[in-house]
């Protein structure tokens, strides 16, 4: 049996690995992925508040310069499922007008080590493309241990 003290290190120690993984919740509607991932990465709902996928939700006719709307009963099954699996607004902070994931507090904290030029690199184009540097941001991974790109670090 383990001792309550290294019971505590033990999770001290895989707790900020852990905190960064957050895979697909198990009820995630198939018109999910496909409507949203045919455009790019369908992010995990974790990423923004409830109130940011609502904004982002109601403005799918001019979602960042592109129609994406999903109209009918896969919309509201999308919407609804975005909601129901949020992130924690007061721990993701603001994220913008319009809100982007890569705009939230959160992000921008967790990116800060980050070299300016960084986003701009040919490999990674935009700080939306997650995958570019998290190989298992797909799968919800977005630990530090499993950045493909490191040399992009200040």
């Amino acid at each position: 049996i383990m001792k309550p003290a290294a019971l505590i290190l033990l999770l001290a120690i895989a707790f900020p690995a852990l905190a960064d993984r957050m895979p697909f919740p198990s009820d995630t509607p198939a018109s999910y992925p496909s409507e949203c991932g045919s455009c790019h990465m369908a992010y995990q709902p974790a990423l923004l508040s409830a109130a940011d996928w609502r904004r982002t939700i109601a403005r799918l006719k001019d979602h960042f310069g592109t129609d994406a709307a999903v109209d009918g009963a896969a919309g509201k099954e999308i919407a609804a499922f975005l909601e129901r699996h949020a992130g924690n607004a007061g721990k993701l902070g603001n994220a913008g007008d319009p809100p982007r994931i890569s705009g939230s507090e959160r992000f921008v904290r967790k990116h800060r080590e980050l070299a300016p030029g960084a986003w701009k690199d040919p490999r990674v184009k935009s700080a939306a493309n997650c995958e570019a540097c998290h190989r298992g941001a797909a799968e919800g991974n977005y630990s530090e241990h499993d950045i493909s790109i490191p040399e992009l670090r200040r």
